[in-house]
């Protein structure tokens, strides 16, 4: 059986294409970009990939570098000395505002331009920019699992075009937030933000996050899990800046967008997700991507504030009981069945196919069922019988009503293992 998520997440971008929205044509390199360009991938905090679209379509990361560079600031210097020099309140304001605190100068949070020059002068700590560039290349490489390059073009590009941000700097030198060379800063700001990457590179970064600081594929600590939740709650209030407070209350993941159309979103202990399409809105959001978060937060109860429950393993038991064409698989079922607890269901079934020709699903023990649950519940059981598996579900709290898997077939339902037998 094949996973029903690829197909999922095809429909989530059919449903969410957008010609709306204008590429970033203040950054000349940015605006040659394909409009048309729009990618969507998710990565399970164990390290499972979903990922459709233009997915290997290579970017920069522009502002998502921020919330991991921040992280980097914490990891190397601490968060007294961190919160010394950067503040952590929204701003309420565009990305590039002049958002400091009266009298000292303080940046109000580490998303807006201003805080990021602060948090890259941290990294920089008096060494040649070249070494604090290379910190964050090789830590987001490590973040994402590969060996990711600067786009020298795009660099170059917004060098050219900087002098709002050299200005933020020079402000901030004044006020001795740091002491080195506010065009050092920015050179070195500029490119930590031409580092390139793709959806699956973002959704790997974001699933690091997400499972507490260790990348899912390749076991590394890279953040302790007390930077990685000071970096989740600045994102959650502050990481889509004047957009912040609707994104929340709306989407209600912590996210962080760029300006080439980037978007990443984490849900703590889940998953990480990732967004690409250029074309960006009035916040300079992308327009599909902000559309297909709202998507996914509705359809699979991501929202914060929604999805209280633990994700604990689904299946209970899996075993095959009797002999020759009598035998039959039961997979028991646990808990509460949401979507991750679902996507480890379907791992298993997929890794382990089923070889008998019955399979019953036992819903006993079963707590709760979301309705991404009951979706992929559904999804898989009428790919099983679409590949010759008799399926039988017993349901004794009726979690399963009107079971249409949307093959044309719906699975028998039982009450009780007694009901079963009574039927044969």
């Amino acid at each position: 059986m094949r996973s029903p998520l690829p197909d999922y997440l095809t429909e989530v971008l059919r449903g969410c294409a957008d010609s709306s929205g204008t590429l970033a044509d203040y950054i000349p390199e940015l605006a040659r970009a394909d409009p048309d360009r729009f990618a969507l991938t998710l990565v399970t905090a164990e390290g499972a990939m979903y990922s459709v679209g233009d997915d290997d379509t290579e970017f920069t990361i522009q502002s998502i570098s921020k919330p991991f560079v921040y992280g980097l600031a914490l990891q190397q210097r601490g968060f007294d000395a961190v919160l010394d020099v950067i503040d952590v309140e929204p701003s309420g304001e565009a990305f590039n505002e002049v958002s400091l605190e009266r009298n000292t100068g303080r940046p109000l949070n580490p998303m807006i331009n201003a805080g990021a020059l602060a948090a890259h002068a941290l990294v920089l700590d008096d060494r040649p920019v070249e070494d604090s560039v290379e910190d964050i290349r090789s830590l987001l490489s490590s973040l994402a699992g590969r060996d990711l390059a600067i786009d020298e073009k795009v660099a170059a590009s917004e060098l050219e075009n900087s002098y709002r941000n050299v200005a933020i700097a020079n402000l901030l030198r004044g006020y001795e937030v740091f002491e080195d060379d506010p065009d050092e800063i920015v050179e070195g700001y500029i490119r930590q933000c031409s580092v390139t990457v793709t959806t699956k590179d973002l959704a790997m970064m974001a699933a690091t996050l997400a499972a507490g600081g260790v990348q899912p594929v390749t076991c590394a600590e890279i953040f302790s899990r007390d930077v990685v939740r000071q970096v989740l709650s600045v994102m959650a209030t502050c990481g889509m800046y004047d957009a912040a407070g609707d994104w929340l209350s709306t989407v209600g993941i912590p996210a962080k967008s760029g300006v080439s159309g980037g978007i990443i979103g984490i849900l703590p202990g889940q998953l990480g997700i990732a967004a690409y399409s250029p074309r960006l809105d009035e916040h300079g959001t992308s327009v599909q991507g902000v559309a297909a978060f709202g998507r996914l937060s509705r359809d699979m109860n991501l929202h914060l504030m929604d999805a209280p429950m633990v994700a604990h393993s689904v299946l209970r038991r899996r075993h095959v009981i009797g002999e020759g064409d009598e035998s039959l698989t039961l997979l028991e079922l646990q808990g509460d069945l949401q979507f991750t607890s679902a996507e480890g269901l379907v791992t298993a079934v997929v890794d382990g196919p089923v070889e008998t020709k019955r399979l019953v699903f036992d819903l006993s023990l079963v707590r709760t069922v979301l309705p991404v649950g009951r979706r992929m519940l559904l999804e898989m059981i009428g790919r099983l019988h679409r590949d010759g598996v008799e399926v039988v579900v017993i349901d004794p709290e009726g979690h399963l009503p009107d079971p249409d898997t949307g093959y044309g077939f719906r699975p028998q339902v039982h009450a009780s293992w007694e009901d079963l037998e009574a039927q044969g």
